[in-house]
């Protein structure tokens, strides 16, 4: 759970939290001038700290590393404003500055920790690792000459890492080898795109996977997704919003002006100093997606994701399907300060067209509680089935007013286009509120077992499967449901391996049980070792629940956005 806080925090605070909302990097000088806003109180403080700093260096007994010290007591003082005011390190700062740019500097790889290391999933088209010949499965045991067998994921990436064109070496294991084998790779900028995969889900329907923040080529994929989708025949689209932390305010407006007639309000911002008049950014597009839309979200999408969301719900534009969000609806902007640091304070909140403050309630100071309490309540309690918050939805075969189930209101009711009913306070709540598949401790075991098999029958290890072998990645292929079938011979030949393997906890009867879920982990990992991670994605996606149910929902969506369309009740 630990691991599962730091993972989720993380990812919020450095592109939703820090870039999220709205961002403009400021050089920030020290200066010891005072601010007009309570200038003898500043000045005591400063004066305090002086004389702290004194007698911490005229008697304590040790080492003082000063630079810790400085740092602890910038983020100790930010920590008491919200949870998104954070220090940075110049490291972690220059970490921020790549996510932004849609770039890092590496070998180009997805790694995921198993129980015994870090294995590569795998190598990015075009990249350093990919030229290299690194592939699914490969274990990596050194990382220029020290031992990373026992690292985590992280230890792993920060050490791959470097700056360009900088070799790093690294040694790996690969099923099916006697050997060792070592590579010196150098480094490069790896594209980190916003969307991740893009793809007719159905026939005439698309599925567009913006999942991976809003940086600055947001806008741009998003367009050349639509364009490629509508030239295969796409006529409603499934925008898929899930655990996207955010990002930067002006792809948020540039991706929500892709669905909104221009001039449409999207989000509003209201601060203290620069936005002490409230300021709406209005959709500025010309030509409008008209087809009908299903936003997807989960609790880990937040900031930007939820402008966009929130916006598409408002208006009526697009059902949200999934779970309710993140929850953060302030505002930070992005100084630098000296030697490479900075540091992100809130300057702003933001509300949507109709306006609802969509942020959380941050006051009992506790991280955890913020950033995974929340989603832990929701799952425990019992599951419900479709709830649209909103009074009525118009039924366009009665062509009246058909009442919804009643929802479980949270914070201040705020009506929107067509009379509909939402609350703000607690990010956006699905209109079809879906769970996700299921994740049990032996669904995890199953998962992690299917991992281990599909690494020797990638490997041409598995005998009388020797057709499974993969012996390069093809990037350009289009996935067919017939590509690596999983047949009963697969099935029992993952029994056999499950047999021989007395670590990875599973029963005979337990693969019987959960037959289709061991199933579809064998072919997504099989696909992702022939086709790379996209591919192997779309396999999940096929049978997710949630992706299920925003398709089911589309011709919903339509005849809402149509409806609201024709009564001008769109604000």
């Amino acid at each position: 759970m630990t691991r599962r806080f730091g993972l989720v925090a993380l990812a919020i605070i450095i592109s939703a939290t820090i870039a999220g909302g709205m961002v403009e990097i400021i050089q920030k000088q020290t200066s010891h001038s005072q601010s007009k806003h309570g200038s003898t109180a500043s000045h005591d403080v400063t004066d305090d700290y002086q004389e702290a700093l004194q007698v911490i260096g005229d008697e304590y007994a040790g080492d003082i590393d000063y630079e810790k010290a400085t740092q602890a007591s910038v983020q100790g003082m930010l920590s008491t404003l919200d949870p998104h005011s954070i220090f940075f390190p110049p490291a972690e700062f220059k970490k921020l500055q790549e996510d932004q740019d849609s770039e890092l500097t590496g070998i180009g790889v997805t790694i995921l920790r198993h129980r015994d290391g870090v294995y590569i999933q795998s190598a990015v088209q075009g990249t350093p690792a990919a030229r290299a010949g690194l592939r699914y499965g490969d274990r990596i045991v050194e990382v220029d000459g020290k031992d990373a067998r026992d690292w985590t994921s992280e230890q792993v990436s920060k050490n791959v890492r470097g700056e360009r064109g900088e070799p790093v070496k690294i040694k790996i294991e690969r099923a099916g080898s006697q050997a060792q084998l070592s590579f010196t790779i150098v480094r490069e900028s790896v594209p980190q795109p916003s969307i991740r995969n893009a793809y007719m889900i159905r026939p005439g329907t698309g599925y567009i996977g913006l999942t991976g923040g809003f940086q600055h080529t947001t806008a741009r994929e998003l367009r050349e997704a639509l364009d490629k989708l509508k030239a295969q025949g796409m006529h409603q689209v499934v925008l898929d919003l899930r655990g996207n932390p955010g990002g930067l305010l002006d792809q948020a407006i540039e991706v929500a002006s892709d669905f909104l007639q221009r001039d449409q309000p999207i989000v509003s911002v209201r601060g203290r100093i620069e936005y002490k008049e409230p300021y709406t950014y209005r959709a500025n597009g010309t030509e409008p997606e008209d087809v009908p839309l299903v936003v997807l979200i989960n609790h880990n999408s937040a900031s930007a994701s939820e402008i966009v969301a929130g916006a598409m719900q408002d208006l009526g534009r697009a059902l949200i399907v999934g779970q309710t969000s993140f929850g953060k609806g302030l505002v930070q902007r992005i100084y630098k300060i000296q030697y490479g640091a900075g540091l992100t304070l809130t300057t702003a909140r933001y509300y949507t067209p109709f306006g609802r403050s969509l942020q959380r309630d941050y006051s009992n100071g506790s991280l955890y509680d913020y950033y995974v309490r929340h989603e832990e309540d929701e799952d425990a309690a019992p599951a419900k089935k479709d709830r649209t918050p909103a009074q009525t939805a118009i039924d366009p075969v009665q062509a009246q007013a058909t009442p919804l189930p009643t929802p479980t209101p949270t914070g201040s009711p705020v009506p929107t286009a067509g009379g509909r009913i939402y609350y703000g306070g607690n990010g956006i709540a699905p209109d079809i509120e879906v769970k996700p598949l299921e994740v049990t401790p032996l669904r995890s075991r199953i998962a992690e077992a299917a991992f281990f098999f599909t690494r020797e029958l990638a490997a041409g290890q598995v005998q009388g499967l020797e057709s499974y072998k993969v012996d390069k990645t093809d990037y350009d292929h289009n996935l067919k449901p017939t590509d690596y079938p999983i047949t009963d011979k697969v099935v029992e030949a993952f029994r056999q391996f499950v047999q021989r393997d007395g670590n990875l906890g599973i029963l005979p009867k337990q693969i019987d049980d959960e037959l289709d879920f061991v199933k579809l982990r064998i072919r997504d990992e099989i696909v992702t070792a022939a086709y790379a991670t996209d591919a192997g994605a779309r396999v999940l996606l096929d049978s997710d629940p949630q992706v299920l149910r925003a398709i089911d929902a589309l011709p919903e969506a339509k005849r809402l956005a149509e409806s609201l369309r024709n009564s001008g009740a769109q604000g």
